[in-house]
């Protein structure tokens, strides 16, 4: 391979100058050397070897990006638009950003320490991580981290989370649910950590404003298993008849139930209305649309990226708590009840 000092003997210019047309600084350049230097470059199809020039900057131009998956749930996480979503978002900023994004996904966190401590990355970003998986890294890894969508105690100091107000979207909907005449309400999640926990105690306090006890009868954990996806299907269809409307954590779920319910002939909205959240494409392409909470996946994946570099180049981020707004789109898939609870 042709080498900057080959060139710079075959133009009979310094290796500094070449070097500079390479990198972009060509302020003290004249064009017509420019000129003669790029054309070289296309002769020889000169590629820059970017892992020497790193190593002298004491770089890698590495971020790392480690989700903690759960197996009963994805078989392959991507294929859920949310996670697809946030993945290219986050992809399309390091990139812009001059980095290269390296993806790991499993459902072990041994496994993705193992992995993240031989990147060598400059920053690492961690999606799907509860407080003990974060103070399992932050023992082993010293490079500056991001959680994205984490909820961690009190008492764990000196972490940065980017995040929706999750509680408040749950609030507004079920506002919206309770102001539309529906008294009973069902709340579907597939845990009780984490995000769903959070957006639980929003649709619990605003029961309570209304004067309605929460009650953990009303909740109703999605088992998402293979081996229980059936039966758990089953349960939710039995149990839809103590209800006017389901709630649930997301869109994904939303429409899995609405599809299944539909199929076994449960009328939506007229029998039973559905909520979900995270406005993404499953969200747009059921019918009837579905009423749901949005949140900007992309503007989360370009925060928690620029919140990271921050890190990296020595800035201080002030807020530890990095929460994103959200908002209800109301679409087709609840029906205003009269103050009886029954359909009008």
């Amino acid at each position: 391979m042709v080498t900057i000092k080959d060139m710079a003997e075959m133009l009979g210019i310094s290796t500094t100058t070449v070097s500079n047309v390479i990198h972009g600084k060509t302020s003290q350049v004249s064009p017509q050397t420019v000129e003669r230097v790029q054309k070289l470059l296309e002769q020889y199809d000169y590629v820059p070897n970017i892992n020497a020039r790193n190593l002298a900057q004491n770089q890698s131009k590495i971020i790392g990006v480690a989700i903690k998956s759960r197996m009963d749930k994805y078989p392959n996480i991507l294929a859920d638009p949310f996670f697809g979503e946030l993945i290219g978002a986050m992809e399309a900023e390091i990139r812009r950003q001059g980095y290269f994004m390296m993806l790991y996904i499993s459902n072990d966190i041994a496994d993705i320490m193992k992995y993240m401590s031989s990147w060598n990355a400059d920053g690492v970003l961690l999606v799907g991580m509860v407080h003990d998986d974060f103070v399992r890294i932050r023992s082993k890894m010293k490079r500056p981290m991001v959680l994205i969508d984490s909820y961690l105690p009190k008492e764990i100091t000196k972490y940065i989370n980017v995040g929706l107000d999750d509680e408040a979207g749950t609030y507004e909907m079920t506002r919206y649910l309770l102001d539309s005449g529906h008294r009973r309400i069902a709340f579907l999640a597939d845990n009780m950590a984490g995000v769903d926990y959070i957006r639980y105690k929003g649709h619990q306090r605003a029961l309570l404003e209304y004067g309605i006890e929460p009650s953990e009868e009303n909740l109703i954990i999605i088992r998402p298993g293979e081996e229980e996806k059936e039966s758990s299907r089953r349960e939710i269809l039995e149990r839809s008849k103590n209800y006017t409307a389901f709630m649930t954590c997301s869109d994904y779920y939303a429409a899995t139930i609405m599809n299944y319910l539909i199929d076994e002939g449960v009328r939506i909205p007229e029998d039973l209305s559905i909520t979900g959240f995270d406005n993404n494409t499953y969200s747009r392409i059921v019918r009837p649309a579905l009423t749901t909470v949005d949140q900007d996946v992309a503007c989360k994946g370009n925060v928690a990226v620029k919140t990271l570099l921050k890190l990296i180049n020595g800035e201080k981020v002030k807020e530890r708590e990095i929460r994103l707004p959200v908002e209800l789109v109301i679409r087709d898939s609840v029906k205003v009840l009269n103050n009886s609870g029954e359909n009008d």
